[in-house]
């Protein structure tokens, strides 16, 4: 076996593999980051022991190891593993500690369902961690959804001869690749698309975020509260943007902000869908031009009869009604499996998204073509 296959299977085995092969200064910090979470090994019982304790400074020069020798991939799951394992949550209060951790959605998530007993010292720090967070989520998704949304609503307006200000740039750039001049490095534009300048403000379609905030829904609301801030921006429709679980808060006037949007929540606690869903009722105003999109892993603590029969009166009337089951990249969520079936007969196909594939879901059901369908040729299961 070579050196390097023994130093890997050393670094993965901890202290009781031996000395496999003599491990470098580096490897040694590596080694001694691993074993004080996950513990040197088994004891008799079949549990591993870590050795962080509840120390801030020993966490805190842990935290430096960490960072100096993974990639931040591995940190932000060590960092939770040790949150996790460790039950290191009170730590996460204190300013000097919180500031040496690299930020994540998950980590977001915690702060937030802490934002309760985040001490005043600690208050600024826990907003800049969450505000990085999401101004990375809107570095990566915004624009996306911005240009979907617009080239839903907007599609019909489509003219070749925009003014400058109208022009649709990344539009304009697919459509003359095909006139790149790779000897200059120069992209010929021989025809500009944009949209005609509308003579009136008024939105052209409604959006109603509805989003479950018990527990299990925490990665899903950070995204559904940035989602929520960038479709605010937009003119071309109106966002409102509902939180709940056995109560109901309308956060659609706090919505410039996804950071004030993430610390008004309040996660953990029941679910009442039902309840949340007849609010979200009476503000839908023109309902052939209304998107409800329902964000809950669909665990009912209300009356469930009753939440689908809003849900067939909303359907019927012209409403499009979408249920995700979680808005995240987590995976597979837990829920209710026959509420989803039945919302999606009802004709509110429910399926888990990811939060790439939100902007796509919209500008389909803005467009107001068959979402379920789409779900299934993008290889969601809808309503299972």
């Amino acid at each position: 076996m070579s050196d390097e296959r023994l130093r890997r299977w050393r670094l993965l085995l901890g202290p009781d593999a031996g000395d496999l092969a003599g491990l470098g200064e580096d490897d040694m910090k590596r080694d001694g980051a691993l074993t004080a979470l996950y513990g040197g090994g088994g004891d008799q019982s079949g549990k591993r022991g870590a050795g962080l304790g509840a120390s801030s400074p020993k966490l805190h020069r842990w935290l430096g190891d960490v960072r100096t020798y993974f990639p931040t991939s591995v940190v932000q799951v060590m960092q939770r593993d040790a949150v996790e394992r460790l039950g290191l949550t009170k730590l996460l209060l204190e300013p000097e500690l919180l500031s040496s951790i690299e930020p994540d959605v998950h980590l977001v998530g915690t702060l937030v369902s802490l934002s309760r007993a985040i001490p005043q010292r600690t208050r600024e720090t826990a907003r800049a961690v969450v505000r990085k967070v999401v101004e990375e989520i809107e570095r990566k998704l915004a624009d996306r959804l911005i240009a979907a949304v617009n080239g839903a609503v907007d599609r019909s307006r489509r003219t070749r001869r925009p003014r400058m200000s109208d022009v649709d740039w990344s539009t304009t750039i697919r459509a003359n690749l095909k006139h790149y001049q790779p000897e200059q490095k120069t992209l010929v534009v021989e025809s500009l698309i944009g949209a005609h300048r509308r003579s009136r403000t008024a939105a052209l379609r409604d959006v109603i975020l509805l989003v479950d905030q018990s527990g299990s829904m925490a990665e899903s609301v950070i995204y559904s509260a940035v989602f929520g801030a960038t479709l605010a921006s937009l003119r071309s429709v109106s966002t409102r943007m509902i939180l709940f679980d056995t109560e109901v808060v309308d956060l659609t006037d706090t919505l410039d902000d996804p950071v004030d949007v993430l610390f008004s929540t309040q996660l953990g606690g029941g679910t009442d869908i039902n309840r949340a869903v007849a609010y979200a009722q009476q503000h839908v105003r023109r309902p052939a031009d209304t998107v409800m999109v329902l964000i809950s892993d669909l665990y009912e603590g209300g009356v469930a009869t009753e939440l689908q029969r809003r849900v067939r009166e909303l359907v019927a009337s012209g409403v499009t009604v979408v249920v995700l089951l979680a808005l995240s990249d987590s995976g597979t969520p837990a829920y209710d499996h026959e509420l989803a079936a039945r919302l999606s007969a009802l004709g509110a196909p429910s399926f888990a998204c990811t939060p790439d594939m939100f902007p796509d879901l919209l500008a389909t059901a803005l467009r107001r073509e068959d979402v379920g369908a789409w779900a299934e040729q993008e290889g969601m299961a809808v309503g299972r």
